[in-house]
């Protein structure tokens, strides 16, 4: 089943590593935070630590500056391993504190892969590795950088090192208990079934009471109920910032029972990464959803701009059919051709006789026509260039408009409120090409006729201008005084190619010809359009990635839903066996010393009446009763309560030395 499980997670990893993002839609920005956390918690955690569950419990001990980790960590430990500073940042790079043989687990890149590795004192960035041999095989404490530092390096630090850990022990002050950004992490822990110990620290004689059961109440009342909390008092320290022994050794009690045999630490590892897992795939249907977004804000830009440049295809299909461009330059010179005074006024009196004097006008005169083609060419440039500029600035207003198509406009390199640089050629070639298709087009035709003396009087050209007036006034849209000067001669033009090719071919031609015209206007305006569409296609937006982002956080759930394989405890290649003093009873997490935020009970070792629920009270004079049921107790292991008590007291000797 790990096969299947690291497969889906491996899955799931590839799938939030391609999320992007672009546009700055709400939400985005979170949605983006959250592909990068679960693709970082899959590289720093979820991945190695399913490859290994028998590598040893990792407790990162976190909290806000000044809260006292670095003190804790050393008095858990009994020596300065660990450094802090009177300014902030107080903690200034993690510190990880192994046991001896254990070292071959944390040298390589098997965890938090991207931190590099260090063994000494040193002002670098890093990992500082610490071996110590008093601490119990399978063990390992992290001290981790501040998490509301004041420097932004060392938050994200602290949030991946605590996503890395199989275990948090969360450390806060009688002051700082309630402050919000140690229960945004200590919610997120919840959320996240991490298994976590609290320390209330520098507890004062006068609170000792009511401040441990309000955190008591708070954490349960954020699904942390099951939580061990411990109470330290405030106390001094000794001369190297040792806290006294009675003050920790309930704390130190409960870690080495977490390790006290291979059942009870991954009882805590099984716990963590199976609540890590379920949580990455209970994220990233929100991060699909976000990916949706992006997909519609996208699909909305690219309608805006189609929308856009359709209207611009569309005006100018309208406007090359009604007439629009049978006035001005194009008429005056379709009247230079067709012949002006007593030619127009007989048009009102008979076609007939003006098909006739058409002839006779026509002969000997080809640079008439010539000029309606270049005069054609000159309306039809100046119709599609408008057109399409004013599509142009349609489509970048629209975008302009929403915040999502600003940021694309401010990231393009050209400006796409204006044309292409090189558009108006492109117009003036376009309508070339077109003339030149409706002259071979008449040519073709003419070739398949018996050549009749209207069509040598007209000529190849002649027919072709004919052809072109007549297609710009296919929908009659002359209007007013435009009637009686173009419509006439429109008519007399449409009567005179009926007599060279026949009435139902000469529809045929305008109609092809207008066709032909029109799709060279759409592919024109779609080159234009194409630079929005690249604009868009460069944000890497993929519809498809929400569907695959889905199915890998289905398949994870899936594969999670039969639980871990299961493992022991066993070093790397070359490591010498855990040879205990003697095998302990398996021991549960919620069998430790360490008081719950559960029921209220009476604290340890005094006569005070009962505290509130959640508090394990440490009075500073306490000395320690022994190592807790199941914890391997001897003099080389994290609990050394003659050591401790010998130092706490300037070296007397122990009662029970005494016996």
């Amino acid at each position: 089943m790990t096969g299947r499980l690291a497969e889906s997670l491996e899955e799931l990893r590839a799938a939030v590593a391609d999320v992007h993002l672009p546009l700055p839609l709400p939400g985005a920005d979170r949605a983006l935070a959250e592909a990068t956390a679960i693709a970082d918690q899959l590289d720093d955690y979820v991945l190695p630590r399913l490859a290994r569950l028998d590598a040893p419990l990792l407790v990162v001990v976190g909290g806000s500056t000044g809260a006292g980790k670095s003190t804790l960590v050393n008095s858990l430990v009994g020596r300065p391993v660990t450094t802090s500073g009177v300014i902030r940042p107080t903690t200034r790079r993690p510190v990880l504190v192994h046991n001896t043989e254990d070292a071959g687990w944390f040298a390589g890149q098997r965890i938090l892969p991207g931190l590099a590795r260090a063994t000494g004192e040193s002002d670098g960035a890093g990992l500082q590795l610490v071996a110590e041999p008093t601490l119990p095989r399978g063990l390992a404490i992290l001290d981790a950088p501040d998490i509301d530092s004041v420097v932004d390096e060392n938050r994200a630090l602290a949030g991946q090192l605590l996503a890395a850990a199989d275990m948090w022990l969360f450390v806060t002050s009688a002051a700082r208990y309630a402050d919000a950004v140690p229960w945004d992490f200590l919610n997120g822990a919840a959320h996240r079934h991490v298994a976590v110990g609290v320390v209330l620290d520098r507890v004062p004689p006068a609170g000792m009471r009511d401040i441990p059961g309000h955190l008591g109440q708070m954490m349960a009342h954020r699904g942390l109920g099951d939580a061990p909390l411990f109470a330290v008092p405030e106390t001094t320290v000794d001369a190297q910032g040792i806290l006294p022994n009675a003050a920790v050794s309930p704390i130190r009690g409960w870690l080495a029972s977490l390790v006290a045999s291979d059942r009870t630490r991954q009882d805590v590892v099984r716990s963590t990464l199976t609540g890590a897992i379920e949580d990455t795939a209970r994220r990233t249907p929100a991060i699909a959803t976000a990916v949706d977004q992006q997909v519609r804000a996208v699909a909305q830009l690219r309608d805006d701009a189609n929308s856009a440049y359709d209207l611009a295809v569309k005006a100018v299909t309208v406007r090359t059919a009604d007439g629009t461009l049978l006035r001005g330059e194009v008429l005056a010179r379709w009247h230079e051709f067709v012949g002006t005074g007593e030619f127009m006024r007989a048009v009102e009196n008979r076609i007939s006789l003006l098909r006739d004097r058409l002839m006779a006008v026509l002969r000997g005169r080809p640079v008439e026509a010539d000029h309606v083609k270049v005069a054609v060419e000159s309306g039809l440039e100046a119709l599609i260039i408008e057109e399409g500029r004013a599509a142009a600035e349609r489509a970048e207003a629209a975008w302009r408009g929403d915040p999502a198509g600003r940021q694309v406009l401010e990231g393009c390199a050209v400006d796409l409120a204006a044309t292409s640089h090189d558009f108006d050629d492109q117009v003036a070639r376009m309508i070339r090409d077109w003339q030149r298709a409706v002259l071979d087009m008449v040519s073709e035709e003419g070739g398949q006729r018996r050549l009749t003396a209207r069509y040598l009087a007209l000529g190849v050209n002649g027919v072709a201008a004919t052809l072109m007036v007549l297609v710009f006034t296919q929908t009659g849209g002359l209007t007013g005084a435009e009637v009686g000067i173009a419509g006439g001669s429109v008519a007399l033009a449409q009567s005179l190619l009926e007599a060279v090719f026949g009435d139902e071919n000469v529809r045929r031609m305008a109609k092809k010809a207008k066709e032909d015209l029109d799709e060279r206007v759409e592919v024109l305006m779609s080159s234009e359009l194409l630079r929005y569409h690249q604009s868009l296609v460069a944000l890497q937006v993929r519809p498809q990635q929400s569907a695959e982002l889905r199915d890998a956080a289905r398949h994870v759930e899936e594969a999670i839903a039969g639980g871990l394989d299961s493992a022991t405890y066993a070093a790397p290649a070359g490591t010498p066996p855990v040879v205990p003093a003697e095998t302990p009873p398996a021991l549960e997490v919620g069998d430790t010393p360490a008081l719950t935020a559960g029921p209220a009970t009476t604290s340890a070792g005094s006569d005070e009446p009962a505290v509130p629920a959640g508090t394990e009270a440490a009075p500073a004079d306490r000395t320690a009763e022994g190592a807790p049921t199941g914890q391997v107790a001897e003099e080389t292991g994290l609990l050394q309560p003659e050591r401790d008590w010998r130092r706490d007291h300037g070296g007397a000797t122990h009662p029970d030395e005494e016996k």
